[in-house]
């Protein structure tokens, strides 16, 4: 069985603790033939079953005490055939666009040839890793649209349970970027500016103050909690992004949250969703990650262990 990595060029990659660059190592570690696949390479045709790839090897290494990454760099360019049950695996970071919208297409197309896809792109394109997460009952109160008419009445509803700032973000992009946090009496002009500016729906949330001590990160692959971290944001911020510097320490879901991310999982795992990241604030779901769900070697290094090699016993 072959596995091909699908991932952004390595210029946008955080080579030290990129998640994508920690399972090829570790699948080569266990001595799978590995490659990465970068967008250029990609293509789809039906002239025959299988699928004639130009991929790369890759050499580098996992720290055994730190488990970030050392001296990743890419090798030779090699052909390489793909046949019925080769793995690819969708690593391409968001935002969720067009382009990356057609990468998934051909994914699909992929499938035909009997290639197995880790995230399912069908599965991707079915659900919207913020929007799913507040399906859940398990989720904060969410006002997701462009209307201000209707905004205004789930403001007043904030109102009425003595709230005072709202958080404004995109529906579709990551890493916190365009999150907002708005006082209420200001929350329907940043609304409208930020409706604009997007040239789409946005997401509108009561703000909550336990933020300040941090957001759960919660890893799970084919139904199996693999770890999970607490990102503390820093001294007088309210994301909880490391990539914005955050910093983490390893945590234990309450029963409650592990019932949830367990059921959330299962469902998942039908729509060929294997790998999920999930994104929890007190008891509230915030985020599905499956799009390039990441942290895996912050994960990794809070519990010692590298936990990419868990992911790959269960596949």
């Amino acid at each position: 069985m072959k596995h091909i990595l699908f991932i952004d060029q390595l210029s946008k990659l955080a080579l030290k603790k990129d998640t994508s660059l920690m399972i090829a190592l570790t699948l080569k570690a266990n001595n799978i033939s590995t490659w990465l696949l970068f967008e250029e390479d990609l293509y789809w045709n039906n002239l025959s079953e299988s699928l004639e790839l130009n991929v790369y090897d890759f050499s580098g290494s996992i720290d055994s005490k730190s488990y970030y990454l050392n001296d990743f760099r890419l090798l030779d360019k090699n052909r390489v055939t793909l046949d019925a049950g080769d793995i690819v695996h969708m690593r391409i970071d968001p935002p969720f666009d067009l382009k990356y919208l057609r990468f998934l297409w051909i994914l699909k197309a992929m499938k035909k040839n009997g290639i197995r896809v880790i995230n399912d792109p069908e599965g991707i394109l079915c659900y919207n890793e913020k929007l799913f997460a507040y399906e859940q009952s398990e989720s904060m109160d969410t006002y997701v649209g462009r209307s201000s008419q209707e905004l205004d009445l789930f403001l007043n509803q904030l109102k009425r349970q003595g709230l005072d700032e709202v958080i404004m973000k995109p529906l579709d992009l990551y890493q916190g970027i365009g999150v907002e946090k708005v006082p209420l009496s200001h929350a329907q002009r940043l609304f409208l500016e930020k409706t604009q500016s997007l040239q789409g729906p946005v997401i509108v949330q009561p703000f909550h103050k336990e933020v300040f001590k941090g957001e759960i990160r919660s890893i799970f692959f084919n139904g199996t909690e693999l770890g999970n971290i607490l990102k503390i944001p820093k001294q007088g911020e309210f994301l909880a992004n490391i990539a914005r510097g955050a910093h983490y320490e390893i945590v234990e879901l309450t029963t409650k949250q592990s019932q949830a991310c367990q059921r959330i999982s299962k469902e998942l795992l039908h729509k060929g969703i294997n790998l999920i990241a999930f994104d929890i604030l007190g008891n509230y779901i915030s985020e599905v990650n499956i799009t390039c769900p990441g942290l895996l070697v912050e994960v990794s290094s809070a519990y010692k262990m590298n936990l990419a090699q868990k992911m790959i016993d269960l596949i």
